[in-house]
């Protein structure tokens, strides 16, 4: 019997802290060995010559199967998580939602079920949609489960919490060392917006963006900040898109609130302008908040490279194009969302060198301080000893330009369609078991397990 299940040598291992060479060991889904001189002695030996050996990326924002304006994102656990694999994440934690009239043990179990077609690894945030006595009952309840972040929106009917129970779930969490991840935008504002536009006739997807501004998230991430100061709980304030939401995180941050920031690939790269595209062709970037002027670009690059966004996620929820079309005549009908999890990776390590981040930086954003903030680390998020071997083989001198017709995702097209990148994962492990390689998934189905996480840490 082979010392080594797998080996992985001549490889650059890029950590959060470090960058080196050296082999890696792998036995029973785990790292066991780091050496400059393992040997061959594995059922199977991984040259990884010129390439670069980093952490499977960890996708903490994403919705699979997940039910939306009277329908649902078109990539579930089996599909999302093959074309997540693919790109190089070897983990996701998905928003399991509290359903009408459920409770969030609901919600778990739910999702649990759906996510039974998952391929690679998983957990869970929940979403709470109703703040009754009961569901504050619960948040201790499902942290025995594993479950140890929840959600709130202050938006959408249906789904949104007011200031009250905002408050009450924080103080909850706060007792229970949860975290609370919070959807920040200003309800009212975006309701008389709306009204105002639709009257005007103004239908069109570009009016999406119209209808939800800049100052109404980043006056929602200050309320947020406030309720949080006050209840001293931590607070994590999800796919932030300009400088009016983060800037209120940094002076927060200076004064030792505990607030935190994630943001997405499409706010660093796309902008409104692409609402502009003909034919409805918009509405593939209707998602909320909206995407907005380029000019703020370099503005969240800097706050990734300063430490102020701890963690760069997807929102990945996508929906093919008939679905959007449910908004044909009203900007407000168009299930919000758009896809991601495959391009996060790749785009990272393009992008974030030519924005200032080290190779270090964009391994920490996408697969350490997820880890760390949602009670995985160091299970999961670093290469060390002890650590479950997910993996990802890096090519950087591989030149791929994003096509619809080369992604995996279950959805007619790509909001990154041309981009040009420099290098992409050749190879993904996931507990040592290797499930993507070139471009298409070659695991076996129904593999990944559910991860119960513990407390995390406040970055």
């Amino acid at each position: 019997m082979s010392k080594y299940d797998v080996i992985i040598k001549n490889g650059t291992i890029i950590t959060a802290s470090d960058i080196y060479q050296a082999d890696i060991g792998i036995k029973d889904g785990k790292v066991v060995e780091i050496s400059t001189a393992i040997g061959d002695d594995a059922a199977k030996v991984i040259d990884a010559k010129n390439k670069y050996v980093i952490p499977g990326g960890i996708d903490a924002h994403t919705h699979l199967d997940m039910p939306f304006g009277g329908t649902f994102s078109s990539d579930d656990f089996q599909t999302g998580s093959k074309a997540a694999a693919i790109g190089g994440t070897t983990a996701v934690i998905d928003f399991s939602v509290q359903p009408g009239g459920g409770t969030l043990a609901d919600a778990l179990r739910i999702w649990k079920e759906k996510a039974e077609k998952a391929c690679i690894d998983y957990g869970f945030h929940i979403a709470i949609t109703n703040c009754d006595d009961n569901a504050i009952k619960e948040i201790p309840e499902m942290m025995e489960e594993g479950v140890t972040s929840f959600k709130v929106y202050m938006v959408y009917d249906g789904m949104r919490v007011d200031d009250e129970a905002f408050m009450k779930i924080l103080e909850k969490s706060a007792e229970c060392h949860a975290l609370v991840g919070v959807h920040c935008e200003n309800y009212y504002v975006i309701k008389h917006l709306t009204e105002e536009l639709l009257a005007a006739g103004k239908v069109e997807p570009k009016y999406h963006a119209v209808s939800r501004p800049a100052k109404c998230e980043g006056e929602a991430a200050n309320r947020a900040i406030k309720l949080a100061e006050m209840t001293n709980a931590p607070l994590m304030i999800v796919h932030n898109t300009c400088e009016e939401s983060i800037s209120r995180i940094k002076e927060a941050r200076d004064k030792g609130i505990k607030v935190m920031a994630e943001t997405c690939p499409q706010y660093l790269l796309l902008s409104e302008d692409n609402y502009e595209e003909p034919d409805f062709g918009g509405s593939k970037y209707v998602m909320s908040p909206p995407l907005r002027d380029k000019k703020n670009w370099d503005y969240i690059w800097k706050q990734i490279k300063d430490g102020v966004i701890s963690t760069v996620a997807t929102d990945h929820c996508p929906f093919f194009l008939e679905q959007k079309r449910l908004g044909i005549d009203n900007f407000a009908k168009i299930p919000n969302g758009a896809p991601g999890i495959e391009a996060r990776i790749p785009l990272m390590f393009t992008y974030g060198p030519k924005h200032g981040l080290s190779l270090q930086k964009v391994v920490e954003v996408t697969s350490t301080n997820p880890a760390k903030i949602y009670g995985m680390y160091p299970q999961k998020g670093t290469i060390a000893v002890g650590s479950d071997a997910d993996i990802v083989i890096f090519d950087p001198e591989k030149k791929v330009t994003i096509t619809k017709s080369m992604m995996h995702e279950n959805v007619d097209y790509t909001s990154y369609e041309g981009f040009e990148l420099e290098g992409y994962p050749v190879m993904t492990l996931s507990r040592g078991d290797i499930i993507a390689e070139n471009g298409e998934y070659v695991g076996e189905e129904k593999r990944g397990k559910y991860i119960k996480r513990g407390i995390g840490e406040i970055m």
